[in-house]
């Protein structure tokens, strides 16, 4: 096989590894792109193509990683990863972990970890690397490793349950909610929550979002009943999709610009968190982003006039 061949094999591999570290799509993409400049430079072929790019695309993250936790200890409102509407890369043997690590809840998690507790989690625990190759790509001995593998479980462990609803019964009940949130029914929405159901917005400050997370199945569910009505009178529509292996709706303003897109948690056979990211700039690998506060002083005006 040539380079480029080589490359373009392990492409979807090397994306998901740097997405799972990064959070953000734009820059597993630059990553992935410095990877295969560095690949294209070197002048001997290594002996394992596989693990020279695993390697190599880790340390980029990671450099990435520690530059932007200052960027992101600043962000305006909650963090959210940049919305995944498909996972390039596939393996059946680990379809649980695969499926699991890419879900909001579980990348909010990982945002909480050191940046090397993150790389090798996600290189060990989802990926199946042994901790020789973990311990090659983080350049750390391999005892080493292992610690940081057990703090990392320990927090993810701690902070969230597994998937455990199989994804048609998860695509059923999202199909459930959506169609409440359309009619605006307040019952319907507040019977698919969790009483402990939290809603949040990412907004980055670049968007309207919500002052603060709404917590509680009744003030849930009457916000979104009070709201998106409203929206659908401003021709607001949405497209149920799955994102980041998640049941969700990307929402388009009337001339198809993306405006957010919002994720489901469900466990337990109800919707125990809803996220929405509508900070435009991590929305542009959607489709063309919507004027966000354009829509909302519309959706003000709309509200304003007598009835």
């Amino acid at each position: 096989m040539s380079k480029v061949e080589e490359f373009e094999e392990l492409r979807p591999l090397l994306f998901s590894i740097a997405y799972r570290i990064l959070g953000s799509v734009s820059e597993a993409e630059d990553a992935v792109q410095e990877t295969w400049l560095r690949y294209d430079g070197t002048t001997t072929r290594p002996t394992s193509p596989k693990a020279y790019l695993s390697t190599t695309v880790t340390r980029i993250a990671l450099d990435v990683l520690r530059s932007a936790r200052v960027r992101r200890e600043q962000y305006v409102g909650p963090w959210f990863p940049e919305p995944l509407l498909s996972d390039p890369y596939e393996d059946p043997a680990r379809a649980m972990e695969l499926a699991d690590s890419v879900s909001m809840a579980a990348l909010v998690l990982l945002e909480r970890l050191s940046p090397l507790e993150r790389a090798v989690f996600v290189l060990r625990e989802v990926f199946g690397f042994e901790f020789d190759e973990v311990a090659a790509a983080v350049g750390r001995s391999e005892a080493a490793c292992r610690q940081l593998v057990v703090r990392a479980r320990r927090h993810m462990r701690d902070g969230r349950p597994r998937f455990e609803a199989p994804r048609e019964e998860r695509e059923e009940l999202a199909s459930r909610f959506f169609d409440a949130l359309r009619e605006g029914d307040v019952a319907s929405l507040q019977d698919l929550l969790a009483a402990d159901v939290s809603m949040a917005g990412d907004g980055g400050g670049k968007a309207p979002q919500l002052a603060r997370t709404v917590v509680g199945a009744e003030n849930v569910a009457r916000l979104l009943a009070s709201v998106f009505p409203w929206m659908a009178r401003i021709d607001v529509t949405f497209e149920l999709h799955e994102i980041n292996g998640e049941p969700g709706a990307i929402f388009r303003e009337r001339e198809g610009g993306v405006l957010a897109v919002m994720v489901l948690d469900v466990l337990g056979g109800q919707i125990r968190a809803i996220r929405s990211v509508i900070n435009p700039d991590k929305l542009a690998h959607v489709g063309p982003v919507a004027d966000a506060w354009a829509v909302d002083r519309e959706l003000r005006r709309l509200r304003r006039q007598p009835h």
